[in-house]
């Protein structure tokens, strides 16, 4: 039994045509310094400073952290604590891919270097990463160290 499209004479032909949309996605989140404006209202982080928030915050978070998403985040500062070793870069390379592929959508990785700092007990880690949807590419570089 075959199905047959039923189309008005606005329409023509539309299987011969294939239709492109295209639709801005404005990426939105709260600030987390949580200052609030005058009025009341706490300051939005929009596109490219929401998703670098986003996924500085990711890489600064350990696993079981979050509750109820227990391998949420890169467990970074976990391997702070492990000896230097020559592949402790990669495998925090790797512990940061995973994280943004799974929990960051918006960003889309292009190039991760690390660099630790084991005299320091400390860890740089520079991230570049294009926001999807836009030609936007974000480079920033945070540090990473133990508390105790």
């Amino acid at each position: 039994m075959a199905t047959t499209r039923v189309l008005s004479k606005e329409d023509g032909n539309l299987n011969s045509i294939s239709i492109v949309t295209s639709r801005n996605k404005e990426f939105l989140d709260i600030d987390l310094l949580f200052a609030a404006k005058p009025n009341g209202e706490l300051f939005k982080k929009r596109d490219a400073a929401a998703v670098k928030q986003a996924v500085k915050n990711l890489i600064q978070t350990n696993f079981y952290e979050k509750p109820f998403l227990p391998f949420f985040g890169a467990n970074i500062r976990d391997l702070l604590f492990e000896l230097a070793y020559d592949d402790v870069g990669e495998d925090i390379r790797q512990n940061i891919i995973n994280g943004i592929r799974t929990y960051e959508p918006r960003a889309q990785i292009l190039d991760i270097i690390t660099r630790a700092l084991p005299d320091n007990n400390s860890l740089e880690v520079t991230i570049e990463f294009q926001v999807i949807n836009t030609q936007e590419i974000v480079r920033f570089t945070t540090a990473i160290a133990r508390l105790r």
